[in-house]
């Protein structure tokens, strides 16, 4: 006991005489009870934990969602002990285990939480250490020697003392105010998605404003927590905001444009759209660029900027429903009438084909080789492409064309042949030889 005694003593504890050995007792019943009533609680909610979160956050209900059985376990925990140790005037020997077991749980629902935030997980395991050792140091009560000897490992940069204390400060504060934005982005992201009176691309719009709204609020605070004084840095602070606004004009260019998009609806997600030689459906409207897949897998990210300053075909802004035209040639001596309506009857049968409107058959043109028509049908669904529709029915026009007997034109040429050239005289025909054999 004595050399237990001495070792506390070294650690910062100053034990009376008489140790306290029942409260001690107490408080390491409580402790165990406190993590056993945690343990339960994460088990017995955790299904129902999650199946709350899901319904409430939705999409945004990954990576905490999935640990809400663990954040139950060791939130519980730590408010338990928190509240244990906060009731009671206990000596040092029996905060010892309330403080080690606090700081415990504390360490791990920070680390589980920035986990499901989405934060690195050297980041999240040393954030978790930090507090561990802060709040171990508090229970034993170090913690004021341990500042000191932080703050004393450090220079002087004028007026302000850089240290090993400011330096885990900052970077506690950065990660704890990136994990706010994350959550703040879920949090408002899922108010707007859950929001009935606006459409995708409402709501696609307020999310992009909300996340810029919470970046600026997030680093004004930020600010303000580190420390940083702007007055003093006026001069410079407007340097580079200058060279800034010159170096990234192209970037805000691109930002306000993709907001106009948004606010006009002039061009949406599911859209079907040409710019150039890109031609596909636009996935995602980002903060730089429109995501626009095409037909053969590739994703072409196009700058908002260009969207707005180039002509752009929309085969969806106010109707989804686009033509395809569909080029058919028959032979002049076939039947036009029965050409004509086997060529009717392969759009109806096509699948992807719309009855309203109606497909149609127009002859647009007689041809040197064959008399030419145009099949124009309708479609509903433009991102599945328009060639397979135009192989669909062409192929369905010749099985028809061959069961009926209808001809398909060839490429022909008549040639008039107005004179030929006089021989020269001197030439001489020279008649076979005919050779005879007997038997």
């Amino acid at each position: 006991m004595n050399r237990a005694a001495a070792f506390l003593r070294g650690l910062g504890l100053d034990l009376p005489a008489d140790p306290h050995l029942p409260e001690v007792a107490v408080a390491g019943g409580l402790t165990i009870a406190a993590l056993a009533v945690g343990w339960w609680l994460g088990r017995h909610f955790d299904a129902r934990a999650k199946a709350l979160w899901h319904r409430a956050f939705g999409v945004h209900a990954g990576g905490i969602g999935e640990r809400a059985g663990a954040v139950i376990r060791h939130g519980s925990a730590a408010l338990l002990l928190a509240i244990i140790g906060a009731s009671w005037p206990w000596p040092p020997l029996a905060r010892l285990p309330i403080g080690i077991a606090l700081a415990g749980a504390t360490a791990w629902l920070t680390i589980v939480v920035l986990r499901g935030l989405g934060i690195a997980r050297w980041i999240a395991r040393g954030v978790g250490w930090v507090l561990f050792i802060a709040l171990v140091a508090q229970a034993l009560g170090g913690l004021g020697e341990l500042r000191e000897t932080l703050e004393s490992v450090g220079f002087d940069i004028g007026r302000r003392r850089i240290s090993l204390l400011s330096g885990v400060t900052i970077l506690l504060t950065l990660v704890a105010l990136y994990a706010a934005a994350r959550l703040g982005n879920r949090l408002l992201g899922n108010a707007i998605e859950s929001t009935k009176g606006f459409d995708a691309t409402q709501k696609l719009l307020g999310r992009k404003i909300a996340q810029i709204v919470v970046v600026v609020i997030v680093f004004f605070v930020g600010i303000d927590l580190i420390g940083v004084d702007l007055t003093a840095l006026a001069v410079f602070t407007g340097a580079f905001g200058l060279a800034i606004g010159f170096g990234f004009q192209k970037t805000f260019g691109n930002l306000i444009s993709g907001i106009i998009l948004l606010m006009d609806r002039s061009i949406k997600p599911g859209d079907v759209i040409a710019v150039g030689d890109s031609f596909g459906w636009v996935n995602k409207i980002g903060i730089r660029a429109v995501s626009v897949i095409t037909r053969d897998g590739k994703e072409h990210l196009i700058p908002n900027e260009i969207l707005m300053t180039t002509e752009v075909e929309n085969w969806s802004y106010s109707d989804r429903n686009v033509r395809v035209h569909i080029d058919v040639g028959v032979g002049y001596d076939c039947d036009l009438k029965l050409a004509q309506d086997l060529m009717m009857r392969a759009a109806v049968e096509s699948s992807r084909v719309l009855e309203k409107p109606p497909p149609t058959v127009r002859l647009i043109a007689f041809g040197e080789n064959a008399v030419k028509h145009e099949i124009r049908v309708w479609i509903s669904d433009p991102e599945d492409g328009v060639g397979n529709v135009r192989s669909d029915v062409l192929n369905r026009i010749w099985v028809l064309f061959r069961e009926h007997k209808v001809s398909m034109p060839y490429p022909q040429r008549d040639i008039h042949i107005r004179s030929l050239p006089e021989p020269p005289a001197d030439d001489t025909i020279v008649a076979p030889t005919q050779h005879s054999q007997g038997s």
